[in-house]
């Protein structure tokens, strides 16, 4: 497996890529893949990072990620569907750690409480539970 720094000019999938994690993951965000591509090309010109994962000239993964004076903040990490419980995500999480990130930092990933294979998968690579975020949503009226 390969991998390389995003740029500008990889939005447009990535957007497509995080369309698929926000179904995948349960989430509520609605956001359509131009308005995804809109939002990606921000954090991109701003202060998140990107690198995407090949493997046979096939994109398999992408992470999104800011890093700030003490910790990297892990806002996305998406395997492609017919790529996953292959070791990409562990191998893509090694690459981050070994070659990307610097050691001495803390490292933050928020998880949805009803993704538990996702949260399984955190728990298997290092991660340990910290906070839990609680939510009253107002109703639709």
């Amino acid at each position: 497996m390969t991998f390389r720094p995003a740029t500008i000019d990889d939005c447009p999938l990535l957007a497509e890529l995080n369309h698929l994690l926000i179904r995948d993951e349960g989430h509520r965000n609605s956001m359509t893949v131009a308005k995804l591509e809109q939002r990606m090309r921000g954090w991109l010109s701003s202060e998140y990072r990107a690198v995407i994962y090949e493997d046979g000239g096939e994109v398999v993964a992408y992470a999104l990620y800011r890093e700030q004076q003490e910790e990297i903040y892990l806002r996305q990490l998406f395997v492609v569907r017919d790529r996953r419980r292959q070791g990409i995500g562990r191998r893509a999480m090694q690459i981050l750690r070994s070659d990307i990130w610097p050691k001495n930092k803390r490292l933050t990933v928020d998880v949805l409480v009803a993704n538990k294979t996702a949260t399984a998968f955190w728990r298997a690579v290092g991660y340990a539970d910290y906070c839990l975020t609680l939510e009253i949503v107002p109703k639709q009226s």
